[in-house]
C-alpha cells in the first residue's frame, strides 16, 4: 500500500505514511527501506524530514503492475488520501505531524 500511495501522491514523508496507514514508524520505515533497497523507491532529504517518491528508475512493467493495483485498491486509497487531507497541505502538516 506504501507504495501505490506514493504513487498517487507523487512524494511523502515518513510521517504522512504513517498518519495516512495509522502504522507505527520504526514499521513503515522499515518497508521504505526495503522497497528503496530494490530500487522501488528514491528518497530526497529537506531538513528533518525524508521524502519518498517512486525511482527514476522504476521498469515500465512495474509502473503498468502499480496500475493495475491502483484500480484494484482504488476504494482504500482514496480513504487513505482523505486522512492526508486531513493533516492540512504539507507546510501545515510538516508543523503538526512531522
Amino acid at each position: 500500500m506504501l507504495t501505490l500511495l506514493i504513487r498517487r501522491e507523487g512524494e511523502l514523508c515518513v510521517c504522512e505514511m504513517t498518519h495516512a496507514l495509522d502504522e507505527s514508524q520504526p514499521k513503515v520505515s522499515r518497508h521504505l527501506a526495503q522497497l528503496r533497497t530494490c530500487g522501488l523507491l528514491s528518497d530526497r532529504r529537506e531538513g528533518q524530514w525524508v521524502y519518498y517518491r517512486l525511482a527514476d528508475t522504476v521498469p515500465d512493467w512495474v509502473g503498468e503492475a502499480l496500475l493495475a493495483a491502483d484500480k484494484g485498491q482504488g476504494e482504500r486509497l482514496s480513504s487513505l488520501q482523505v486522512r492526508l487531507a486531513g493533516m492540512g497541505n504539507r507546510p501545515e502538516r510538516q508543523l503538526a505531524m512531522c
